[in-house]
């Protein structure tokens, strides 16, 4: 893996790490963007965990909450990197796209199901479960629209970079 794309990735964890102790919207969030983004550039898995170390550090300091809870949102954020891979192959703004999407809900559906199933606040029957997302609306706004913004900066502006690179590089070898 290129040292560039590791110092990058370990960059966004710090990001990930800040952006979660300043004051934000709630679900307003550049990390599953930063997840998919890791999927995606990551050659190693190792390096995956990153961002998820430096939810684990923040998450020290904001506050631990129900473990099974906690389990769903790490596991929907692995999902997001898992994606991410899968689109290595076919990067273009409609599979990115499609990808923030696909992760956003996912995140959603389950780490909604995990505060019905595994929380206290809903009723364990139907009715508590559409409650359970019903409620959840307004945060799955955020999530979308955070997530569509974070993967469009972070995709374009390193594609970009890239790109300027590689016509500098072509550009003196004339």
């Amino acid at each position: 893996m290129k040292k560039s794309n590791i110092i990058l990735i370990i960059t966004l964890s710090l990001l990930v790490f800040v952006a979660r102790l300043i004051p934000h919207a709630p679900n307003f969030s550049p990390l599953i963007s930063v997840m998919m983004f890791a999927g995606v550039y990551s050659s190693s898995k190792k390096y995956l965990f990153l961002p998820l170390i430096a939810l684990f550090i923040s998450d020290i300091f904001i506050g631990f909450y129900k473990i099974e809870i906690m389990l769903s949102v790490y596991s929907c954020l692995i999902l997001a990197a898992v994606i991410g891979q899968l689109l290595k192959k076919q990067k273009n703004i409609i599979s990115l796209a499609s990808g923030s999407l696909a992760s956003a809900l996912l995140f959603f559906l389950a780490t909604n199901w995990a505060v019905w199933f595994f929380g206290d606040w809903y009723t364990k029957d139907l009715s508590g479960l559409a409650l359970s997302y019903s409620l959840a609306i307004p945060f799955f706004k955020n999530t979308i629209i955070s997530t569509v913004l974070y993967s469009a900066l972070l995709f374009s502006v390193y594609e970009g970079a890239r790109y300027l690179i590689s016509q500098k590089k072509l550009a003196t070898t004339k």
